[in-house]
């Protein structure tokens, strides 16, 4: 038997207790693998094959102990902006389909989940499954292949998930139940409130409410946590809360930004900041350009808001400026585009780098890497060797100035300027400690290393759920 995990909304916290119960059951010798049908995310990753996935799913596989694979997000969407998105199917760019066209293909994109699905129950014998957004979106019970579509393919028990601490939880709880199908609320078996701070004995009337409205048990309150886990997608951005450290970072907060999980570590020491196009950057001590689902359009970003007249300004001060694969691309001289990106034609890039990238065809590098930085200084020159992944369309060309990476990426000549298509670049603690050092140094104020990566953080999840959550109740409702 498997298990189906729905949330009353984004962001409720689906992603994280599928993680949870995947290492709970793990710990307990259940083999488990996790499974999302179809994902709409820009924060992918890339799995041992070259195989594109949504990057909660990854972290999931790593809570089960297992390497990621395909088959655990057969499909993932990719917004490209004016309703189009790209379909990743089993891992592969599919096509650019508008909305509308797209719901015309769920029939057949149910059909490959389910076979995606099948697989991994063979495999593993057990699958926890996570729904994409709210339940109870009425409007699309008859293409919801993440929902509703696949609970009636599938008929397994549910866990139905809720943030209470966006307030309304029991609007949340007792409005998914009674909207969902009458053939789909029998399977909910189970509630997890999510997010919970306070003394949950105060809550405990609240719980006797809900379990009295709807006939199914709350199965556990979970408090709010802090466990550094790669965020999901955009929501995620909105959530942060800088700390205040004598270093500040920004992160231009593109329109398609991607996988801004890539900055994570840095910001447990450093005050990162998302911010906006047209944002003032005088009083950043660095500036990183991130990943984009669509470089062209958010380079013209860039351009109209005044960023680029600002990073022009930076530069002359020898702040760092760092491009991660699509902000790589933008600090060249120029891209060229044959209509597979954007819109045909030549564009002027940054120009601070001497590079051209051209987007010649629709298809796309997906691939793990391990490499080595140049030793440029001030900052390439103490990264050594790091791991990463690609996912990028465009070749990029190099005109006079070094590789940054052996292989890869560029580096000005005075090594403040560089760029990479390397994602997880900084989540390497020796990248990691070799830009904070600099920025550190520079600024006069005593640097704490990041320490090397020891053991994961899926056990103290599953410690969090394993107090706070009927575990065997829900162990009950896999293996019955």
């Amino acid at each position: 038997m498997s298990l189906f995990v729905v949330g009353t909304s984004s962001h409720a916290g689906k992603s994280v207790t599928v993680a949870a119960i995947c290492r709970c059951l793990v710990r307990r010798g259940i083999s488990v693998a996790p499974f999302k049908s179809q994902n709409m995310s820009l924060n992918s990753f890339v799995t041992q094959d070259g195989g594109e996935i949504g990057m909660a799913q990854a972290m999931q596989a790593y809570a089960a102990q297992l390497l990621p694979a395909t088959d655990m997000n057969p499909i993932l969407l990719k917004p490209k902006g004016d309703g189009v998105s790209q379909v990743v199917l089993y891992g592969r760019p599919y096509k650019d389909v508008p909305i509308t066209d797209y719901y015309r293909e769920t029939p057949m994109l149910l059909k490959r989940a389910l076979e995606s699905f099948n697989r991994l129950q063979t495999t593993y014998g057990h699958v926890v499954i996570e729904g994409a957004g709210g339940a109870a979106e009425v409007n699309l019970y008859d293409r919801d292949i993440a929902n509703v579509q696949l609970a009636l393919a599938l008929r397994l028990p549910m866990i139905l998930v809720a943030d209470i601490e966006r307030g309304g939880v029991f609007a949340q709880i007792y409005g998914t139940y009674l909207l969902l199908p009458e053939e789909v609320r029998p399977l909910v078996k189970g509630i997890i409130i999510n997010k919970f701070r306070g003394d949950p004995e105060i809550f405990a009337p609240g719980v006797k409410i809900i379990e009295d409205l709807i006939s199914v048990p709350v199965l556990g309150i979970v408090p709010y946590f802090s466990i550094p886990l790669p965020s999901e997608d955009s929501l995620s951005i909105g959530d942060k809360k800088t700390t205040v450290f004598p270093v500040r970072i920004a992160v231009i907060r593109l329109p398609h930004i991607s996988n801004f999980t890539d900055f994570e570590l840095l910001e447990q020491y450093a005050s990162v900041e998302y911010v906006l196009p047209g944002t003032p950057l005088a009083p950043y001590d660095c500036i990183i350009i991130p990943g984009t689902k669509n470089t062209i359009d958010d380079l013209a970003v860039l351009k109209e808001t005044g960023t680029g007249h600002e990073l022009q300004k930076a530069r002359e001060r020898k702040i760092p400026i760092i491009g991660i694969c699509g902000g790589y691309q933008m600090l060249g001289r120029q891209l060229v585009d044959a209509g597979f990106e954007s819109a045909a034609g030549t564009y002027e890039g940054l120009g601070l780098l001497d590079s051209v990238t051209r987007f010649l065809s629709y298809a796309k590098n997906t691939t793990q890497v391990r490499r080595t930085a140049h030793p440029v200084p001030p900052i390439l020159s103490g990264i050594g060797e790091v791991t990463g992944y690609e996912i990028h369309m465009g070749i990029t060309t190099a005109g006079n100035e070094r590789e940054a990476f052996v292989g890869d990426g560029l580096a000005s000549a005075d090594g403040l300027v560089f760029g990479s298509n390397m994602h997880g670049l900084f989540t390497n603690p020796s990248a990691a400690n070799a830009l904070l050092s600099f920025l550190y140094q520079k600024k006069g104020a005593a640097f704490t290393p990041v320490p090397p990566v020891n053991g994961d953080p899926y056990d103290a999840l599953a410690d969090i759920f394993e107090e706070h959550v009927d575990m065997d109740a829900i162990v009950a409702l896999l293996v019955a």
